[in-house]
């Protein structure tokens, strides 16, 4: 076998979105996912090992968001608001347009999260094995 069939072969056809990115395993189901961002990126990790990389993160700019789970909700239906009211209204005129169009970024992040991610794995998987 060529170099390049080997390439083709385990190249495209072989992408698993549902791999953590600080340890390289599968995630299994959406209750060990946490999908988190960072400058314009979504990650999906494992809970375990997002809590770890949180540990490891020095500097604010390093950070990262968890953009699905109870902190990500909150901020979507808070963002949301603030977008239909900013978009839909005249307050602070065209400055209002713009933060409005702002607070769609966090929408559009967790929208990317569930159509990339949690859609491809089932809710919870009963007597899984440890890792």
């Amino acid at each position: 076998m060529f170099a390049h069939e080997k390439i083709c072969k385990s190249g495209v056809d072989d992408v698993k979105t549902n791999r953590c990115r600080y340890c390289y395993k599968d995630i299994r189901d959406r209750d060990e996912l946490v999908t988190a961002s960072n400058w314009f990126r979504v990650r999906p990790f494992h809970y375990r090992c997002f809590e770890l990389l949180e540990q490891d993160t020095r500097t604010i700019a390093g950070t990262w968001n968890p953009v699905n789970g109870t902190t990500g909700l909150v901020t979507v239906v808070l963002m949301l608001i603030l977008a239909v009211v900013m978009l839909t209204t005249n307050i602070l005129g065209f400055v209002g347009d713009i933060l409005g169009f702002l607070a769609l970024y966090p929408i559009l992040l967790r929208a990317f999260s569930y159509l990339v991610y949690e859609m491809r794995l089932p809710k919870y998987v009963d007597n899984k094995p440890r890792q």
